[in-house]
């Protein structure tokens, strides 16, 4: 008779042949036209500085990152109607029941939400000060990206949510935190496309090289976001301000 550990191990190699047979890692590029046109169209200042500060932040489980938000209306994301202008905003994606109900709090739900296709939705969160103090419990990191790359970031971005009759981002509701929005996603989320891969595509648009089978987990990710040609600092380690 197998033993219970080969089992396991015979499981996980059938889930992930079940994953590689299913979809690719990375969320499918099959964005609409006017997308990509709304971005083409837009010109970046010339007179402004060339490269932009942006920010990566993460818990334990979940990763997101921050965007000076001029920057990225400028380089052609299209935010939800009447949104604001903040400073800045943190974006991040996942399952939509993980967001809504702010954990998934059943054996169930955990199960559904990482084995099965379900709903997901892109976080959209404002913020207007300094970024270790708005998001004082999580790992922040930062660098320094050619502002040009914002046009690669905001179709990246574009492509994530599904739209309206005005062409905009489908608001489903409010962020898990910070008085922002939960945007409807056109993607499916299951493993192994999780919440992180999302950031690894979004780092990946900004030009950074990293390797997504190997950034399932928070710290997978972040262990290559500190290396070259990434080049992420490490600016505060989580805990109170």
């Amino acid at each position: 008779m197998p033993s219970p550990g080969s089992i396991r191990n015979r499981y996980g190699l059938i889930l992930a042949a079940l994953a590689l047979s299913s979809c690719g890692i990375r969320l499918p590029d099959t964005p609409a036209p006017v997308y990509r046109a709304e971005v083409a169209k837009t010109a970046l200042p010339p007179a402004k500085d060339p490269h932009v500060l942006v920010w990566l932040i993460s818990d334990e489980l979940h990763t997101g990152l921050v965007f000076p938000y001029d920057w990225l209306i400028e380089s052609g994301f299209i935010p939800p109607a009447g949104f604001g202008t903040p400073k800045y905003v943190t974006l991040s994606w996942g399952d939509r029941t993980a967001y809504v109900e702010k954990g998934l709090h059943s054996p169930w739900k955990f199960f559904r939400a990482l084995f099965t296709p379900t709903p997901s939705v892109m976080e959209l969160i404002p913020a207007n000060w300094n970024i270790p103090e708005v998001c004082p419990h999580q790992r922040i990191w930062r660098k320094l990206t050619a502002r040009e790359k914002g046009r690669d970031l905001a179709a990246f971005l574009n492509d994530c949510s599904a739209r309206g009759a005005d062409g905009r981002p489908v608001v489903c509701g409010t962020s898990s935190w910070g008085g922002g929005v939960l945007l409807e996603s056109r993607h499916v989320y299951f493993l192994p496309r999780v919440c992180n891969v999302w950031t690894v595509q979004a780092i990946e648009s900004l030009g950074g090289e990293i390797h997504p089978w190997l950034a399932v987990t928070a710290d997978g990710l972040i262990r290559q976001a500190e290396k070259p040609p990434n080049d992420f600092e490490k600016i505060w380690p989580g805990g109170k301000p």
